[in-house]
């Protein structure tokens, strides 16, 4: 199968929170690859820090200032984050990379996406949008690990990202929309791995 792994981070995880970062980049899981010149990223606009700052939760003040710093500097509208999704949507090389997906739609895959990632795309890109270029069906790793816990397959660590990371030697989450889309294929491509050599 042919997923496109994304990821997001937010000003928290509220339901008025804020997409300030996105990223997103596909991955085949029968070549075992991840073609990163596929990969995009960018930057949604956000208020300054300063007049956030009073409602933002007291770990997203510590860890994340500098990134809203940059949304907020550099950051694309939202009218232009979701031309950009459109724009690689319908990429001639995407299109094609996606051509024999179920109904010919980009299937999303992600970590934990219900509790922010899949909520903020509907509501800031639209419900519409959304059933117009990806399938309705998402593969989520969390859901996976849980799933392959509960068969005696992984440790109950790896019910979180981090404990998945460290598990599978790959060090820290980055907390980086890129390097976390990335990271969140390859993990899954590593947990197709373990399975297939626990079948063998």
């Amino acid at each position: 199968m042919r997923y496109l792994s994304f990821d997001i981070e937010a000003t928290g995880l509220a339901e008025d929170d804020l997409i300030i970062e996105f990223a997103m980049v596909p991955f085949d899981t029968n070549e075992d690859e991840i073609p990163l010149s596929m990969a995009k990223h960018f930057y949604v606009k956000c208020p300054s820090f300063e007049s956030l700052k009073p409602r933002l939760d007291p770990w997203v003040v510590e860890h994340n200032k500098e990134l809203i710093e940059k949304a907020h500097s550099e950051g694309i509208s939202l009218a232009d984050f979701k031309e950009e999704i459109r724009a690689y949507a319908r990429q001639p090389e995407v299109s094609e990379y996606f051509k024999d997906s179920p109904r010919g739609k980009i299937i999303l895959f992600g970590k934990s996406m219900n509790a922010i990632d899949l909520p903020f795309m509907n509501r800031d890109l639209g419900w519409d949008f959304m059933r117009e270029h990806f399938h309705h069906q998402v593969n989520d790793l969390s859901s996976i690990a849980f799933g392959m816990i509960d068969m005696g397959l992984l440790p109950k660590e790896c019910a979180s990202g981090s404990g998945m990371m460290k598990y599978l030697k790959m060090g820290d989450v980055a907390h980086t929309a890129l390097e976390d889309a990335i990271n969140t294929a390859r993990m899954y491509l590593d947990l197709i791995k373990i399975n297939k050599k626990t079948n063998v």
